[in-house]
């Protein structure tokens, strides 16, 4: 079983489209393990964040194919939750940004 640290990597705070979902649905955007599930997820914002949590979304992101000099490399995946939480409920981190 994986800490809760280890589940949650990073908020993604710096994007336009985190921002326009926090404002009008009060959805967060997180980085998290590649193979973290949706309850473990849940289970972490929950503890880490002490907010209510009433879904659970994830993408994974495919990393970019990109030249370095003569040869091809690749950007690794990566796996991002959207995270709606119960009414009322914020961030504190969030809102400072």
């Amino acid at each position: 079983m994986r800490t809760l640290q280890e589940v949650i990597i990073k908020p993604l705070v710096m994007t336009e489209k985190g921002e326009i979902l926090k404002e009008n649905q009060g959805t967060y955007l997180f980085k998290v393990a590649l193979a973290a599930t949706k309850p473990e997820i849940k289970e972490a914002v929950e503890k880490l964040f002490k907010v209510g949590v009433t879904n659970v979304n994830t993408s994974i992101v495919r990393g970019k194919v990109t030249r370095m000099g003569r040869r091809m490399g690749k950007r690794p995946n990566w796996k991002k939750a959207m995270v709606t939480l119960r009414d009322g409920d914020s961030i504190e981190f969030f809102e400072g940004v």
